[in-house]
């Protein structure tokens, strides 16, 4: 039977109707351009969401020459536009409607997404819940972050943990790492934890079968860092285990291992390196 809704709250620093606008004018700028978060990931370069009733939600693809017609696919519908409170589209792509409510909380805005399997529905792509989780880190960085689309790599690494969510929260307090979408909290186990290292992307999953513990290590991560000697004081003071300490041969490195044995190499980057 087909799951019947999903829903996610997230909370911003600005006022609702504030946190509308830029929900709705923003989406292109808070979109993550990632390989699987399109529908036609080889075409796609851009969302848009047309206001009032009756606008539509696109996926925009680049026309095949300067004079073609407009090259869309169209997501939803708008059946509700009430700046500062609500808006929700009927799905094109399947049989859902989805819902984004807008409310006061706490000084912001607490934003939830309610995307539901109609009556008689049998198709759904709840991909919502997991999308509006970007919205927060572009509110938070707007005023001084750079009016381009977050688009990330073509490669994209994958760790297998037996507690990923854990293991996240681990590499962001200890190694510093970053996620655009969320570091899950005590108690939660989210099926899909991405952490982001420039526009990189470390993709965490649970581990089947055997224990790390039984495995070889047959392979490492490298990553660059800014202020190698911060990072590896940020490291020994949250308890890393420090593999060997911080050494030169033609580049500066030390490595370490995280909570669940994975090895993690640091190296000296400029700071200007992407």
């Amino acid at each position: 039977m087909t799951k019947q809704s999903a829903s996610a709250s997230v909370e911003v620093g600005a006022d609702p109707l504030t946190a509308f606008r830029i929900f709705t004018d923003d989406i292109d700028l808070w979109w993550v351009r990632g390989p699987i978060n399109f529908f036609d990931s080889a075409r796609a370069v851009g969302m848009k969401i047309e206001p009032g009733v009756g606008g539509r939600i696109l996926e925009v693809y680049q026309p095949a020459t300067e004079t073609a017609a407009e090259d869309v696919l169209v997501l939803g519908k708008i059946i509700v536009w009430a700046p500062g409170e609500r808006f929700a589209y009927r799905s094109e792509v399947d049989d859902t409607e989805t819902r984004i409510d807008f409310e006061a909380f706490d000084g912001g805005t607490r934003v939830t997404v309610e995307q539901a399997l109609v009556p008689g529905g049998e198709k759904a792509f709840y991909f919502w819940p997991n999308v509006i989780h970007w919205f927060p880190a572009w509110v938070a960085r707007r005023d001084s972050a750079p009016g381009e689309p977050r688009e990330l790599d073509r490669l994209s690494i994958a760790l297998y943990y037996e507690d990923p969510a854990a293991a996240a929260r681990w590499l962001h307090t200890v190694f510093g790492l970053e996620s655009w979408d969320k570091i899950p909290a005590e108690g939660e186990q989210p099926d899909w934890i991405e952490l982001q290292v420039g526009r990189r992307a470390i993709l965490l999953f649970k581990l089947e079968g055997h224990p790390v513990s039984e495995r070889p290590v047959d392979h490492a991560i490298w990553l660059y860092v800014d202020d190698l000697d911060a990072h590896f004081s940020r490291s020994s003071a949250y308890g890393a285990k420090i593999v060997s300490e911080i050494h030169q041969h033609g580049y500066r490195r030390y490595e370490a291992e995280d909570l669940e044995g994975h090895r993690w190499t640091f190296a000296q980057a400029r700071p200007t390196m992407s």
